[in-house]
């Protein structure tokens, strides 16, 4: 990497992390530089080092995780730890009332099964012959590559991104004979990102969404920034693997599809999105079904070791993210999301939404569009991009990727201001299915009908003073 090379990444990692030092909370008596809290310092330099030494990506995450844990243990006495992990409620009773869930484990646990479990599914999915065979449906020459980022698309907006990115992943892997340009591996993780940023199940972040009370319709405008930027950077990624190298329409002659195979790959993403709408919580759905699976077809467990590593670097820096000192958000408003985006392209969007969720105000499309498709100006801004790098490394260099994948960057622009322009800014109060106070009373039910009414008669005043301070 050269030098100019160099500068420029430090000059954007600097430009998109600026917003997010604007919003830091200087604290008392913990240590800042010019107003800024020294956790964002540390992060800053952790993905410094991750952009400038893409063979030692796991090792400046890890190093980062440890000295912002430790900087939090000696300056910040407050942090409440158990409860920003596991929250104010027992983790039983989270996973039943979804609509009290706190903390970051079902965030961490859901990631870590997903990237585990859809390793799996993916290699499933190459041994089923269904991407040998796909070559005899698509089109020649550079359509070829548009479509088949198309189909990633679609995918995406019923199933996790990062299952719509490791599948075309797998499928471009086996049609361009492992030949795949960084700029279409980009493509690939744009597409998976663009698709699931309109669903309420397509993205972990319209998911809070939905949990919190925003109606899937008003997040479902964030199709027509998606579907703009999908056009611009599919078709210049498309021309640049055309060109690299053309689909192999040679592969689907001598291809038998596992059928087997393809019913437990069915069962699978089936059994992913049910859990996801009832519980949340996707990566229950997809192992149970991996475990049934593998009754009948043999799951390749290495593939779980070779995505470990992924995994490790992702949760180092969604924790990183998780623990950043943002207390607050400016004023919501188009200006605010559309910084959210470049954001969401090294700050895990999680606590992000969490926050534009608790302001409200906000256009819930254009969040969506901004914080989903968003990340994928670098391939560690999202999951998905973290997930596919385990197949292609040569995307874990932040040069490559800004470099061959400029196109997500100019569409994330042109996607923006699409979406802005033809529907403007509406933003909308948060309106929860149900009220916080309802949610307790549901939980003093389910613990005891007769101890609540008990509670009523004996001391109303003191059940009062409770949902009060549950309010809070």
């Amino acid at each position: 990497m050269g030098k100019k090379g160099k500068i420029l990444i430090a000059v954007l990692l600097l430009t998109i992390l600026f917003p997010m030092m604007l919003w830091a909370s200087t604290g008392t008596g913990i240590p800042s530089v010019c107003s800024i809290r020294f956790e964002f310092i540390l992060f800053g330099m952790t993905l410094l080092g991750i952009a400038f030494s893409h063979r030692h990506t796991l090792s400046f995450a890890l190093i980062g995780l440890a000295t912002i844990v430790a900087f939090k243990l000696i300056f910040d006495h407050s942090f409440p730890w158990m409860e920003h992990f596991f929250g104010n409620h027992p983790i039983g009773m989270q996973i039943i009332h979804k609509e009290i869930r706190s903390g970051e484990w079902s965030v961490l646990l859901n990631l870590i099964g997903l990237l585990l479990g859809f390793a799996i599914l993916s290699r499933h999915f190459e041994d089923s012959g269904v991407p040998e065979y796909l070559p005899k449906y698509l089109p020649s020459g550079w359509k070829g590559p548009f479509v088949l980022l198309a189909m990633i698309l679609v995918l995406s907006s019923f199933l996790d991104n990062i299952a719509g990115a490791l599948i075309g992943g797998t499928i471009a892997f086996v049609v361009f004979k492992g030949k795949v340009h960084i700029g279409y591996i980009a493509a690939i993780v744009a597409a998976s990102n663009a698709g699931g940023a309109g669903s309420v199940v397509g993205d972990t972040t319209t998911t809070m969404m939905w949990i919190e009370g925003v109606h899937p319709v008003s997040v479902f405008h964030a199709y027509i920034g998606s579907v703009s930027a999908f056009v611009f950077f599919a078709f210049f990624a498309s021309i640049q693997q055309y060109r690299y190298h053309p689909i192999d329409d040679h592969l689907s002659h001598e291809t038998n599809i596992d059928r087997t195979r393809l019913i437990v790959i069915v069962f699978m993403l089936l059994l992913t999105i049910t859990t996801s709408i009832l519980f949340d919580l996707p990566a229950l759905g997809l192992w149970i079904a991996i475990l049934t699976g593998g009754l009948f077809r043999k799951n390749p467990w290495s593939e779980v070791k070779a995505a470990i590593p992924g995994t490790i670097f992702l949760m180092a820096l969604v924790i990183s993210a998780s623990m950043m000192p943002v207390e607050d958000l400016p004023v919501a408003s188009w200006h605010t999301v559309f910084s959210l985006g470049f954001t969401s392209s090294i700050f895990d969007n999680i606590p992000l939404t969490k926050l534009a969720l608790e302001q409200g105000g906000y256009d819930w499309g254009i969040l969506a569009y901004a914080v989903g498709f968003g990340g994928s100006i670098l391939w560690f801004g999202s999951s998905a991009g973290v997930a596919i790098s385990s197949r292609f490394h040569e995307t874990r260099s932040v040069i490559s990727w800004i470099k061959n994948g400029w196109h997500i960057l100019v569409a994330y622009l042109i996607g923006f201001f699409v979406l802005l322009s033809f529907m403007g800014w509406h933003p909308q109060p948060l309106h929860k299915k149900k009220s916080i106070a309802q949610t307790e009373q549901s939980i003093q039910l389910s613990i005891g009908k007769n101890t609540l009414t008990s509670e009523i008669i004996k001391a109303p005043d003191v059940l009062s003073l409770r949902i009060g301070s549950f309010v809070e």
